[in-house]
């Protein structure tokens, strides 16, 4: 059964995520970006934002009243590892109650939901970990963001949660890995990435394709919905620069086992994305493949539009 969608809302509406889904569906669907204390002025005909907070059902259901929503995308959170490990509360806050708050909400007005989960839920000892892998996280970001997708499948078993690593450019305010790495080899810096962590990563167009085939053919439950291909965080930055033409020799491979500092973080995040595949009928990409949409993107022209104010 198709599920029919004319009007997003999309929370964390000025993170990296929720900007480029909207820009990447606004010609399919009325698109409203949901922002908290960061005001953007958006200059893109389809797209609405409206400012609230997610920290009562009664501000949700007020928004739904004006947006009358067919779908609820929930990208807002807490990601910060370090931020979350030093302000457990506010983790819980961000990650696991405005999750709840949004699960209720989507339930009492029939609303359709996915909800953006992470790959940080398994303590780094297995590699393509499926679906009906049982979570343990290393950190108070995993438990947080753990605790969030069983707390949303309880209240709203038909939500859709989708475990990612994602990559795609970014706002001046909100650079992505990606971002980060193109901007540093272009001013001819060096930069050290580490060889010894694996991670499955997507670009977001891939991304948002593919959650919005589950989301209008109803599907629920997790899904991972990542790249084909397990790969380190320092081989991701060899084949960004090689695409992209700039100097693979300013990539340094460092250890994260030599950063004693950090916050303890799984060391293989990879996800296996054989359920989503079976669903789509088709792979995903490889990180190549994604690199190559990235560069045909360029940096989104209608990132030039966006004011923060």
């Amino acid at each position: 059964m198709k599920t029919n969608i004319s009007s997003i809302f999309i929370t964390g509406g000025s993170g990296l995520l929720a900007l480029n889904w909207a820009f990447d569906i606004n010609n399919q669907y009325t698109i409203t970006l949901g922002t908290h204390k960061r005001k953007i002025s958006l200059g893109e005909e389809g797209i609405t934002t409206y400012q609230s907070s997610l920290g009562t059902t009664d501000a949700i259901q007020s928004i739904f009243d004006e947006v009358e929503p067919g779908l609820v995308i929930h990208t807002a959170g807490l990601t910060n590892v370090e931020a979350c490990e030093a302000d457990p509360e506010l983790a819980r806050y961000a990650n696991i109650e405005l999750a709840e708050n949004i699960a209720k909400s989507c339930s009492s007005n029939d609303v359709k939901l996915v909800h953006i989960s992470t790959d940080h839920l398994f303590s780094g000892d297995i590699m393509m970990a499926e679906e009906d892998q049982p979570v343990n996280p290393v950190n108070m970001y995993g438990k947080t963001k753990a605790e969030a997708e069983s707390r949303v499948l309880e209240i709203k078993p038909d939500a859709l949660v989708i475990r990612t690593n994602f990559y795609g450019w970014g706002p001046t305010y909100r650079r992505s890995f990606s971002d980060m790495i193109i901007d540093t080899l272009r001013k001819q810096q060096a930069i050290t990435l580490f060889q010894d962590v694996h991670y499955t990563p997507i670009l977001i167009s891939k991304l948002t394709k593919a959650v919005m085939s589950l989301a209008t053919q109803n599907m629920n439950g997790i899904f991972h919905v990542v790249g084909d291909e397990r790969i380190s965080k320092y081989e991701f930055g060899l084949k960004v620069a090689s695409q992209f033409g700039l100097d693979e020799g300013l990539i340094n491979a460092g250890n994260i086992s030599d950063k004693p500092n950090l916050v303890k973080r799984p060391i293989d995040m990879s996800l296996s994305n054989r359920k989503i595949c079976k669903v789509l009928g088709n792979g995903i990409g490889d990180v190549e493949d994604g690199l190559v949409g990235l560069s045909s993107q360029r940096a989104h022209e209608s990132y030039e539009r966006i004011t923060s104010l």
